[in-house]
């Protein structure tokens, strides 16, 4: 369902978005790479203060490639609700208003054929708004409660759980990774709060320019996206119509900097050395 979800929803016109929650990001030493003086590499403490963690609430719409986060410390209930209440509210309020007038049996068809299939469901509201979004997230425990289910129904939103081990239905989980490594990779927060400003600062980044996702996931589809030359993303089922720009490492510049060509010796050389040339125009032995 969530395949389907991904392949035809934005199609029906019904706007299809994931939710998840990343980390907890600890303050400590990441692994990366950074520009420093020959010989002088940065150096990582061996020791670190644990001062707490930080998470990410996400919302991603791959269609787009927007993406809604908020750093927090914690994630409970009240802190999560209140977030997707006020950024769903406010996605709802730029979609377009439903042009067919649905009777209310056929609008509750509707919703019921996002459902089919699924071992356990959802009791739905008595009096169903137009279907206007599917919300891909996973099997949270805050995710079930009563109160914020009637909440979403009654904004015309229908959530659909990935199952245990079904991480890879969520695309989300394919925009978290990218988020984490281009804020944290070597880098040491010593404080939550900056682990928070570097995630959110990333992500105003990132929807300067934002990668539309594709979904990508089955093995027919593998097939498929090879032949059309699309490009598949960690984390998820995801691929994207052109690559995501990835940045060459500070080390890997370097290298590529530093490399020397290797050529034989000229003919008024002694035969069978090798010398490296540091032009064309002179050999040096």
């Amino acid at each position: 369902m969530i395949e389907r979800a991904h392949r035809v929803g934005e199609a029906l016109g019904l706007a299809v978005w994931n939710e998840d929650e990343a980390g907890p990001f600890q303050t400590v030493p990441y692994p990366g790479s950074s520009w420093q003086p020959e010989g002088h590499p940065a150096l990582q403490p061996h020791e670190y203060e644990r001062n707490g963690t930080a998470k990410l609430l996400t919302l991603f719409h791959p269609r787009t490639g927007e993406v809604r986060v908020k750093g927090v410390t914690s994630v409970t209930n009240a802190v999560l609700h209140q977030w997707l209440k006020e950024q769903l509210t406010a996605i709802v309020a730029t979609l377009p208003e439903p042009t067919v007038q649905l009777s209310a049996e056929e609008n509750r068809a509707v919703w019921e054929s996002w459902r089919e299939g699924l071992t356990v469901r959802v009791t739905l509201s008595a009096q169903l708004p137009p279907l206007r979004m599917l919300l891909i997230w996973d099997n949270l425990a805050g995710h079930k409660t009563p109160e914020l289910m009637r909440w979403l129904f009654s904004q015309g939103i229908l959530p659909l759980r990935t199952p245990l081990g079904g991480s890879w239905l969520n695309m989300a989980e394919s925009m978290q990774r990218i988020l984490k490594r281009r804020a944290l990779e070597g880098q040491h927060p010593t404080r939550p709060g900056q682990i928070i400003e570097w995630l959110e600062a990333t992500a105003r980044g990132w929807n300067a320019h934002p990668t539309p996702f594709e979904w990508g996931g089955k093995r027919a589809a593998r097939r498929t996206r090879a032949r059309e030359r699309r490009h598949a993303l960690g984390g998820s089922g995801a691929c994207t119509r052109r690559p995501v720009r990835r940045y060459p490492t500070h080390l890997e510049q370097w290298q590529k900097a530093g490399q020397t060509a290797h050529y034989g010796c000229p003919d008024e050389c002694v035969k069978g050395h090798t010398y490296i040339l540091k032009s064309v125009e002179h050999c040096i032995s």
